[in-house]
């Protein structure tokens, strides 16, 4: 197998919203805030080709869906489609992507899915081959969300995933499509059924989506302003981590600006730490486990 991170559109959020409860004079420190207290935010995808035989792209990041008022509100940089770009700086073309694996439905994870905004014109997804791997718990909660989540949703993205045919609802370890060659990891701290996809390897590497969003995240009592139960995802995520640093798997990062994928590791007061730290992973081999 190999394996590429691939930048999608940043994203420019308040610092306090994206470090819950930890004060300014902490989270300053890991990543450095402007004038309006926004932080800067990747949006970064995983793709890996040889996944049981497929290309697999893990999220597609916030996209450049929204119209200009709408993108200015929620910080994003770029009007055009970064991904696209990526994906072809890569060597792969949108029809090329035949597996995308969403570890949920806000939209700074699935908005990449669509093209880019054009007045007047209807949204349409750009991946015309995929097959698209979402959690049903998060599938669910996109069809009825909560008053607290509801703007985190893309209103219509449903029904053009169902339209396709070619969504499979996950709910146990293992997909249809994707079988042994990746296993998935729940949590429901931030928003019911994050499904977190683990490529299984030697090492193997895992999507940490919103559960640990950076390496900064890694610290576990840290958390988002917005997670839904802030102290399960701590116990989540204390979890989580234990289970990865014994078997050795790495952590792949999808909002840290700095960070695309590290080894974890304790210190010497037994804290969760980040080494190895890769800005960049560009066609890596993976070795496929011994089955």
């Amino acid at each position: 197998m190999q394996i590429w991170s691939l930048l999608g559109n940043s994203q420019k959020l308040d610092g306090g919203a994206m470090f819950g409860n930890a004060p300014k004079a902490l989270w300053s420190r890991w990543l450095t805030p402007d004038a309006d207290n926004r932080v800067p935010l990747a949006c970064r995808a995983m793709l890996v080709r040889g996944v049981n035989g497929k290309t697999v792209l893990f999220e597609t990041g916030i996209g450049a869906f929204f119209d200009p008022k709408m993108r200015e509100r929620y910080g994003v940089v770029e009007d055009r489609h970064v991904l696209l770009d990526s994906l072809a700086k890569a060597g792969f073309a949108p029809g090329d992507i035949d597996t995308i694996v969403l570890s949920h439905l806000h939209f700074d994870h699935a908005g990449g899915l669509l093209a880019p905004f054009a007045d007047g014109q209807p949204m349409r997804l750009v991946f015309p081959n995929a097959h698209y791997l979402v959690s049903k718990a998060c599938f669910e909660r996109a069809e009825s969300p909560h008053a607290r989540d509801r703007a985190s949703f893309i209103p219509g993205l449903n029904a053009l995933l169902k339209d396709t045919g070619r969504l499979e609802l996950v709910e146990g370890p293992f997909s249809q499509r994707l079988g042994e060659a990746v296993r998935f990891h729940y949590s429901d701290g931030h928003t019911p059924g994050l499904m977190l996809a683990e490529v299984i390897g030697d090492p193997g590497v895992v999507f940490c989506a919103d559960l640990i969003p950076g390496k900064a995240w890694v610290h576990v009592p840290i958390t988002m302003g917005y997670d839904r139960f802030p102290e399960l995802l701590v116990d989540e995520k204390r979890e989580f981590l234990e289970d990865k640093q014994q078997r050795q798997v790495r952590l792949f990062f999808t909002h840290d600006p700095d960070c695309a994928m590290a080894a974890l590791d304790r210190d010497a007061h037994g804290k969760f730490v980040t080494r190895d730290e890769q800005a960049t992973v560009a066609g890596q081999a993976v070795q496929q486990a011994a089955s």
